[in-house]
């Protein structure tokens, strides 16, 4: 075997090499072509090969690609801290621009401890976060995480954050009826504020819809307002991850919009700049910077490429291509046929135990049994067995961990914004093929 020097995520697993990618399709160097219906990692938000965004990269790269910020500004990077202000709720938000979305929750962080230490409240420095939930790879990211797969080889480094009961109305964490637990997953925010001391806590973690460490999971009307009303109490910044939500995916802009909730600290990523450069973005409302402005005057957190002009003036391209193509109304109404389309598919498959989501961020659980919903053992692989099949059939899915203590399978259907009601229904037709052999598979084995 030819001796390799790519650190892949499998070291020992073959990888076709990509050719170039069109629309919602994207081809390999053998001639295959793979409809993406996971938008690669929940990022390519409008597809591929769009030339108004090359065009605008070429354009930005012929001047400059790269200045350090501690020595300039540019036009890009002062713009669309602008427009993301203008975007965002609530319209008055400062922006850090980072590299990716583990950054940008990581500089959340810090911002909302340095918030409170300039202050002259050094004493809240925790960030509360839920059990289940993933806010990045980075140790700080990491620590605010629940996902016990991606926390469980690094344990002895990370702080003990996720405490909070996630909004899981399909497995509720306090075994209610989800139509009259009185919001029981909110309220245990501030049970565990309680037991903590609001003195010590500097701000609450949460993804609008929990994405990898649940498939997509959506929580009852209410719960996002009932938890910004229990973190302005007790003093707590309230961090909106919105890596994966953000920026048209959910049906609106930013997808704390759907609970007209406006954050203290959001953060972005992925579908900033849909996958044509790396670039993320950590927004903070004037309320948060006002003691640092007032103070040192410097946010503790920087990178190399931080306010990367290049990267900038790519992600203002996007947003422009968003706008000019009504994409955000397009994600909620092709998201309303992608999930009837799966609902009425689920029919057929006794391993689906539930379909949900918003927009065009969708995710499907599976089963053992529909009636107890007994999730499959690990062993089984079901999920990863899945992935593989859709790829082998041209699909491409996104892996979410299982929702019972991290055990479990989910699923996460994302396409680009860009794709027709008939490439839904070919992306449809195809999962359907994998999961009936699958399904097979692992129940007769």
């Amino acid at each position: 075997m030819k001796r390799e020097h790519l650190i892949k995520p499998l070291l020992n697993h073959h990888y076709p090499k990509i050719s170039f990618g069109k629309g919602v399709f994207l081809y390999d160097d053998q001639g295959k072509a793979y409809l993406d219906a996971s938008s690669g990692a929940v990022t390519a938000g409008i597809g591929h090969g769009v030339q108004e965004i090359i065009d605008a990269m070429q354009e930005q790269a012929s001047k400059v690609s790269f200045v350090y910020r501690s020595q300039f500004t540019s036009e890009p990077a002062e713009e669309l801290a602008k427009r993301l202000s203008d975007l965002a709720p609530g319209n008055d938000y400062w922006s850090f621009f980072v590299n990716s979305g583990s950054e940008a929750t990581e500089t959340a962080m810090k911002i909302a401890i340095q918030h409170w230490q300039e202050k002259g409240r050094p004493s809240k420095y925790k960030v509360l976060s839920r059990r289940m939930s993933y806010h990045g790879i980075t140790l700080g990211a990491l620590s605010m995480s629940g996902h016990f797969t991606r926390r469980r080889r690094f344990v002895p480094l990370l702080e003990d954050f996720p405490l909070v009961a996630p909004p899981y109305c399909y497995r509720c964490p306090m075994k209610l009826d989800p139509t009259a637990c009185g919001q029981s997953c909110a309220n245990d925010l501030e049970t565990v504020i309680k037991r903590i001391g609001s003195e010590h806590i500097a701000a609450f973690i949460a993804e609008p819809i929990i994405g990898a460490a649940g498939g997509a999971v959506v929580p009852p009307d209410g719960y996002y307002e009932r938890i910004m009303e229990i973190c302005k109490r007790h003093e707590i910044l309230f961090i909106a991850d919105e890596v994966m939500t953000g920026i048209a995916r959910t049906g609106t802009m930013f997808g704390m919009e759907h609970w007209g909730v406006q954050p203290d600290i959001i953060a972005l990523g992925k579908g900033l700049s849909a996958g044509y450069t790396p670039m993320a973005a950590t927004l903070a409302k004037d309320h948060v910077l006002e003691p640092i402005l007032n103070g040192s005057k410097l946010v503790m957190s920087g990178h190399t490429y931080s306010a990367n002009p290049l990267s900038a003036a790519v992600a203002l391209a996007v947003l422009d291509y968003i706008e000019d193509q009504q994409l955000v109304k397009a994600a909620e109404d092709k998201g309303h046929y992608l999930r009837a389309a799966l609902t009425k598919m689920s029919e057929g498959h006794e391993i689906i135990g539930d379909v949900r989501g918003k927009g065009l961020l969708a995710g499907l659980e599976f089963v053992a049994d529909r009636q107890t919903k007994e999730p499959f053992p690990a062993s089984k692989s079901l999920t990863t067995k899945l992935v593989e099949r859709a790829f082998s059939k041209g699909l491409l899915i996104y892996p979410a961990a299982g929702g019972v203590d991290g055990e479990g399978d989910a699923i996460i259907i994302a396409p680009p914004f860009t794709i027709s009601t008939e490439e839904i229904d070919l992306l449809v037709e195809r999962l359907s093929e994998a999961i009936t052999e699958v399904s097979q598979e692992v129940l007769g084995g």
